[in-house]
């Protein structure tokens, strides 16, 4: 397997005879099924050969290969004068070639993967309880369980593991103390994690009741501000920066025309299954916050772009989740982050400037879009899952039409 990439004998016999090489032509072939590039495999196979070098020199072997191993021999790579690593310098590519070589290692049962929360660290067990209550009960997202759970750590080791002694004045001293180290968005982020695992305690009786009341708010003005959004005309340079045959332009622009047309948040592509695409009934089921679900009519340039790339996207089995990655391994994305990412370099490419740049600038835009079509708000409420017309009203800004019915005539002065 190994041919597949080297072709000098030298070389080949070098990786085949050392520490890594009874292990070297399985890895290779691991690389090649997930896809990943040959300059990227060569890079790889390089990184788990100095790897196995740099164990023996140690007196260990491959079955000793764990966290600390890959942590010191990260930390070898700067000073690095192996004569048989290829003048490997300490980079990216190198360690991440290692840590994928171990995990490698790990699933043929050469060495055994260590357990995700094992050690020092490891999450205390009423955050595990917490985090799996809030996960099945109300529906949330890894990203959002994450943020929770790390303001709620935040909290027990900042007053301690007896929640019973939590008092009102402490909490509050607590909260404003962060607020004073911390910006406006982690501030609120905290404030938000706060209240909920004080609920959670309080729904399980751990805590005093209302404690969650004991938490300050922070001084904002909700909806003050215009929402951003992007011209009809803007719209179609951004999504014409996609036009092409590569698989990652059908994936882009499948994103974009779902965003703009729908309105749909991050989250919702990001989570999209092959079995929310409901082809005959021409609907796409949506499943947001909260398990909220919706069926939305799936546009015509919309339902073709997704059709085309479904059509030239990766094949793989082990997944059902609509978009993926184009760069190996070929796996959903990870985050919103990734969706908006989409977003990002679609807006550069196509030189549009804008305060946001993420995907909620995109469903701004289909709100007052909608807006300006002549759709009333409640309908625009549906479409976008509000679950108060309140935040709909957010667009009645923009809607310069019906700010001339309500403008009142500047008053006459007399003289």
């Amino acid at each position: 397997m190994l041919e597949t990439y080297f072709s000098a004998r030298k070389t080949l016999a070098r990786l085949r005879t050392g520490p890594s090489g009874p292990h070297i032509d399985g890895f290779a072939e691991a690389l090649e099924q997930e896809g990943y590039s040959s300059a990227s495999a060569v890079r790889y196979l390089r990184a788990a050969a100095h790897f196995g070098h740099f164990l023996q020199r140690r007196r260990r072997t491959l079955a000793d290969a764990d966290a600390g191993a890959l942590e010191a021999f990260r930390s070898h790579l700067s000073r690095c004068r192996c004569p048989l690593s290829n003048g490997g310098a300490a980079n990216h590519h190198i360690v991440f070639g290692a840590k994928r070589f171990h995990r490698h290692l790990c699933r043929i049962g050469v060495c055994h993967a260590q357990a995700e929360h094992a050690g020092p660290n490891a999450e205390p067990a009423l955050i595990g309880s917490f985090r799996e209550w809030f996960r099945r009960h109300r529906g949330a997202t890894a990203p959002t369980l994450k943020n929770y759970c790390r303001g709620a750590t935040d909290l027990l080791n900042g007053l301690g593991e007896d929640v019973n002694q939590w008092a009102p004045a402490r909490i509050r001293t607590f909260v404003l103390d962060r607020a004073k180290q911390s910006g406006t968005s982690t501030t609120q982020h905290l404030i938000t994690a706060t209240r909920a695992f004080l609920r959670f305690l309080r729904f399980h009786g751990l805590c005093r009741i209302n404690l969650d009341q004991a938490v300050p708010s922070l001084a904002h003005w909700r909806l003050a501000s215009l929402p951003s959004c992007l011209t009809a005309a803007e719209v179609e340079r951004v999504i014409a920066t996609c036009d092409g045959p590569s698989v990652r332009c059908l994936r882009d622009r499948a994103i974009l025309l779902l965003l703009v047309r729908l309105g749909l948040r991050a989250s919702d592509i990001a989570r999209l299954r092959l079995t929310d695409l409901e082809w005959e009934q021409g609907t796409l089921r949506v499943v947001g916050k909260g398990r909220y679900e919706v069926r939305l009519p799936l546009p015509q340039d919309a339902g073709d772009a997704l059709l085309e790339y479904l059509v030239a996207r990766p094949n793989l089995g082990a997944t059902d989740h609509v978009f993926l990655r184009q760069i190996a391994p070929f796996k959903p994305f990870v985050s919103n982050h990734c969706v908006s990412g989409v977003v990002k370099r679609a807006l550069k490419k196509a030189s549009v400037h804008s305060a946001a740049k993420g995907a909620h600038l995109l469903r701004h835009t289909a709100a007052t879009e909608m807006l300006r079509q002549g759709v009333p708000l409640d309908r625009i409420g549906l479409v976008l899952r509000h679950r108060s017309l309140d935040m709909t009203a957010y667009y009645a800004k923009v809607d310069i039409g019906l700010l001339k019915l309500v403008a009142q005539p500047w008053p006459e002065v007399r003289s």
